[in-house]
């Protein structure tokens, strides 16, 4: 197939864009700066400008596009940025979409759990309504963004991923140098439960949702086994062979992280029940399973 990929070169895209030429699929990447190469297409979201006659021929668009979530300290200026790179990009992907005279078989737009808000210890899957807070909102406006695409009968998916497990970058490349050194622990109670995922299921299942094409709206991209933080404390300290003995109380992770600590400390338990309903098979289901995958 040939498929375009925006968000190519961050963490999941990377990877994806790996597995997909190593299958034989044709991959256009939708970048930044000028194209260097005829597989690229540039583009510039905050003028909602794309080069549409790179998408021509495209099976399917995958957007992955957006600013850090975990990148930087929570300023109301980094808030917008977050939003922007967000909701923008993908307009002007649906948009462009939208405008060809044939387009896409699918459009695979990226979204988080962040969507549910906190869910305390209750478990929630694709049905459950929006959360509140912040990162609820973006993940509104997100969805709803890719509108164009869907209402020109292009299948359109929500990817509402959860925590990506990868030593190389992400949020969760931030804990293994930590924990590697030995300062590795608990953040704030350690009560609220994380809804992880590998890398490697992370992107068999990006292209399991171009592949299924009876799949639309949202799926939840979580491993089917939700943890608390002192699970995942617990699963580091075991795998990396150290001690996970430290604790960060919350008001030094509201100084370090400004509101961010609010999804920090938030809990999100999330299954992926469209996913596996839809025949998804999980390579590394559990936490720790997922750990050692990142490892290695």
């Amino acid at each position: 197939m040939r498929i375009a990929v925006a968000g190519s070169s961050g963490l999941i895209g990377t990877a994806l864009v790996r597995s997909l030429l190593t299958d034989g699929h044709e991959v256009v990447r939708i970048i930044r700066r000028e194209p260097r190469t005829k597989d690229e297409v540039r583009w510039d979201p905050r003028r909602q400008f794309i080069q549409t006659d790179g998408l021509v021929g495209c099976d399917a668009v995958v957007n992955l596009a957006g600013a850090g979530v975990g990148d930087r300290r929570w300023t109301e200026q980094y808030k917008r940025e977050i939003r922007d790179s967000r909701v923008l990009g993908t307009a002007t992907l649906a948009e462009a979409v939208a405008a060809l005279d044939i387009p896409p078989r699918v459009f695979v737009n990226g979204s988080a759990i962040g969507y549910y808000g906190d869910t305390g210890s209750r478990a929630v899957d694709e049905d459950a309504p929006p959360g509140d807070g912040f990162l609820a909102r973006v993940c509104v406006d997100w969805e709803e963004a890719a509108a164009p695409a869907e209402e020109a009968g292009v299948r359109t998916v929500y990817a509402r991923t959860g925590l990506v497990v990868a030593s190389g970058g992400g949020a969760w490349g931030k804990l293994f140098p930590l924990f590697k050194a030995g300062l590795g622990g608990r953040l704030g109670s350690g009560r609220q439960y994380w809804s992880p995922i590998s890398l490697h299921d992370q992107v068999a299942a990006l292209r399991h949702l171009v592949d299924s094409e009876r799949l639309s709206g949202p799926v939840n991209l979580t491993s089917p086994h939700p943890v608390t933080n002192r699970e995942v404390t617990a699963a580091m300290g075991r795998v990396l062979h150290r001690p996970a003995f430290f604790a960060v109380p919350e008001p030094v992770l509201r100084a370090a992280l400004g509101d961010f600590a609010d999804d920090v400390l938030g809990s999100h338990r999330v299954l992926p029940r469209r996913l596996l309903e839809s025949g998804f098979s999980f390579a590394f289901p559990t936490v720790e399973d997922a750990i050692r995958a990142a490892l290695r």
